[in-house]
């Protein structure tokens, strides 16, 4: 027996990285799951694959509907579709503005919009939202990807107010550098990577990148019903980034 069984959950996403650990996690604990991605082949076989780009408000609504009718219902959502940026407030342009924007905090809108008429109609309704540590932390060259962050956050809370008496909590996890197939393609094009991973991994006050299944154990618990009276709150995955002020060491 598992803590989700009978439940449902849409996971954004979910082809890779913190998705679909996500994904898998929730389903071993007993859900039924369907992953939201541009490309979702090679999932594993008790995961249903949804091709859906979260800029595409028709897509999603299709996808969502699919979602529900092949699940029975969807009482979880995951927001995890994301893509990063670099650069400070004047390396991108109006359009790489509009374009992350649209990607990571619009595309949470669109899924959340589409799936709210069948959460109102489950008894454990939750959605979880994946923030970051740059809505709190100001990080050199993210910019953009911060501004997205932020506004991901300031939604979750609002979402949470004013989705708390249909039922429906609304939280969001906010990870440190994670180790995912994304951070390892940044590192990839990086002028020296085993000091840009040294250096990422000095950031943090634990001294390493946040495993992807840290981060997916973390939605998991704000998504479970033993999270029921949880609503409205930022879950910190960092390696203590967020709060810890450590001496170096000697």
């Amino acid at each position: 027996m598992g803590e989700f069984d009978g439940l449902t959950a849409v996971v954004t996403g979910g082809g890779s990285g913190i998705g679909l650990a996500t994904a898998r996690l929730l389903a071993a604990r007993g859900a039924g799951v369907a992953c939201f991605d541009l490309k979702v082949d090679g999932l594993d076989d008790d995961l249903i694959g949804i091709e859906a780009d979260v800029t595409d408000d028709a897509a999603i609504r299709a996808g969502v509907d699919e979602a529900a009718e092949r699940l029975a219902g969807i009482d979880i959502v995951v927001n995890n579709a994301g893509i990063g940026a670099a650069g400070t407030v004047e390396d991108n342009s109006d359009s790489e503005w509009h374009r992350v924007l649209d990607v990571n905090l619009l595309g949470m809108v669109r899924v959340s919009r589409a799936a709210l008429p069948h959460l109102r109609n489950s008894g454990h309704a939750a959605i979880v939202n994946t923030c970051s540590i740059a809505a709190h932390a100001g990080l050199p060259q993210r910019a953009l990807y911060s501004a997205t962050k932020g506004a991901v956050q300031s939604l979750t809370l609002a979402m949470a107010a004013d989705h708390l008496h249909e039922g429906i909590r609304v939280n969001c996890v906010s990870p440190g550098t994670a180790d995912t197939p994304w951070v390892r393609r940044l590192l990839d094009v990086a002028d020296d990577p085993e000091a840009e991973l040294a250096a990422l991994q000095a950031r943090q006050p634990s001294g390493r990148l946040v495993a992807a299944d840290e981060i997916a154990a973390a939605i998991a618990y704000l998504a479970s019903p033993f999270a029921s009276a949880t609503t409205g709150t930022v879950l910190h995955v960092d390696g203590g980034m967020h709060g810890l002020r450590l001496r170096p060491r000697s």
